[in-house]
């Protein structure tokens, strides 16, 4: 019996592969900046030549680019997945976040139940710190900010689930994702105990992942998603009111009324 000779894998190969493995899994984030070519080939164990190697073939490949003296970025493009002009053109129309919403509904459910099962310490603490940092902003009432702490902590529970298809998935409407959140926090908060609400949801949530309790945490997920649409939808129909009244007085001859 004839057998094929074991092929050893190319070092610049092997760099690509943990690379990549890097970028995926989300430790290597769109627009940050690699450790000087030194520091990397370090940490790696490898030389220098066989590190630039694979970073000509990420480069090659869209991952990677160089800026002229800046040093070496991953490619910004990566997250540019939900930024065509379809979305941004759906996200100026009021269905588009109810749309979201459900999008949401679906995606971190799953994230918070995986997030349960697998979170790590590091994972936790990175969760604790995320809450702490929403918290803060909650107490200085800020929509923006506090939209912008919001995503944070929702974007570290789809970290903790290491599962790079959802973590890639969440990541590319992270944008749209905050001015979501911008625009419902401006609506919710016209009512006086949203702030509290909201807060003990989250607290909720983050308890069930630590703890845990992965049908409790996909559970609180949809729970917190359901109030926030039921309050846009509350929102809406009361301004629908109020713009179906106004026309009416606008319209109505005085002696009618």
């Amino acid at each position: 019996m004839a057998y094929q000779p074991v092929q050893q894998p190319r070092l610049a190969d092997v760099i690509t592969e943990r690379l990549e493995a890097l970028i995926l899994e989300g430790s290597l984030r769109p627009g940050q900046r690699l450790p000087p070519e030194r520091e990397l080939a370090e940490r790696f164990g490898v030389s220098r030549p066989s590190l630039r190697e694979a970073i000509q073939k990420l480069s090659a490949r869209g991952l990677l680019t160089s800026r002229q003296g800046g040093g070496t970025f991953i490619s910004e493009e990566l997250n540019g997945g939900y930024s065509d002009p379809l979305l941004e053109m759906l996200s100026r129309h009021g269905e588009f976040h109810l749309d979201l919403l459900e999008f949401r509904d679906a995606m971190e459910g799953i994230s918070a139940y995986y997030a349960a099962l697998r979170s790590t310490p590091t994972d936790k603490a990175l969760l604790i710190s995320r809450f702490e940092e929403l918290e803060a902003c909650f107490k200085g009432r800020d929509p923006v900010l506090e939209a912008r702490a919001d995503a944070a902590f929702h974007m570290a529970i789809a970290e903790s689930a290491h599962n790079v298809l959802l973590l890639h998935t969440i990541r590319g409407i992270f944008h749209l994702l905050e001015k979501s959140i911008v625009d419902n926090l401006a609506h919710l908060f016209e009512k006086a105990d949203s702030r509290p609400r909201l807060m003990e949801q989250h607290r909720a949530l983050l308890d069930a992942i630590l703890e845990g309790r992965a049908e409790d945490a996909r559970a609180r997920a949809h729970e917190h998603l359901v109030f926030v649409e039921e309050g846009l939808l509350e929102v809406e129909r009361a301004e629908t009111r109020a713009q179906r009244a106004l026309r009416r007085s606008q319209v109505m001859p005085p002696d009618a009324r």
